[in-house]
């Protein structure tokens, strides 16, 4: 008898340890699949919420944001494209040459996760962002990405022209960073055990036994 396990999995999608972190949850709970049952839905964290409209440069970012070399980049670049290429995710990171604002995909996710279709959508923002190079501050862009799941494109569009889910995310946001998530990827289990960081799959899946375990005696 499968036991159910929610989890809210906060992210952004121009975060490269959260496409590591997401890829090896879904990869788990397909695993655990009959065993576990999980109702995961992603939460808004905007790593850079004061960026400009035309990004900034990655590299420039990183050195600027963090303290690092360009050497250091680019060490800490080959390692994450590595770590990707184990679990099946391909990281392009010349093609992703910016750091983006990413308040509009976070609002459009808001949205997906009403017609069911937010873990389609998340799969292809981050693949967008990371392999493709795509900015996923560009309305165009993620209009387009909604299609290619299954959302109504006319009623994406309709969403980011307005200010439709802004007042959602944004409390969302204060929500999980008034609990302590001030870094991401971090997930919260059935509402009370918080993890932070990039697991691998095989943490992921016993996190996941050990939380539905926890919610059989509860």
């Amino acid at each position: 008898m499968s036991r159910t396990v929610k989890i809210d999995f906060v992210s952004d999608v121009v975060c490269p340890w959260c496409a590591l972190g997401a890829t090896a949850l879904e990869q788990a709970i397909v695993n655990l699949a009959g065993e576990v049952e999980v109702e995961l839905t992603y939460k808004p964290f905007e790593l850079n919420p004061d960026m400009p409209a035309e990004g900034e440069n990655a590299i420039a970012h990183m050195i600027r944001k963090y303290g690092r070399t360009a050497q250091q980049v680019a060490e800490r670049n080959a390692m994450i494209i590595e770590r990707g290429a184990q679990i099946g995710f391909r990281f392009d990171l010349e093609k992703r040459s910016h750091f983006y604002n990413t308040f509009d995909a976070h609002r459009l996710l808001l949205w997906a996760s009403t017609q069911g279709l937010q873990r389609e959508l998340k799969k292809v923002l981050l693949r967008a962002y990371f392999a493709d190079g795509k900015n996923p501050n560009d309305r165009e862009t993620l209009v387009t990405l909604a299609g290619e799941v299954g959302l109504d494109t006319e009623r994406a569009q309709a969403v980011l022209a307005s200010d439709e889910l802004s007042r959602e995310v944004r409390e969302l946001e204060a929500f999980y960073q008034q609990r302590g998530i001030n870094s991401v990827p971090a997930m919260v289990l059935n509402d009370r055990q918080l993890m932070s960081g990039s697991l691998s799959v095989a943490e992921y899946e016993q996190a996941l036994r050990q939380a539905a375990q926890v919610a059989a005696h509860v």
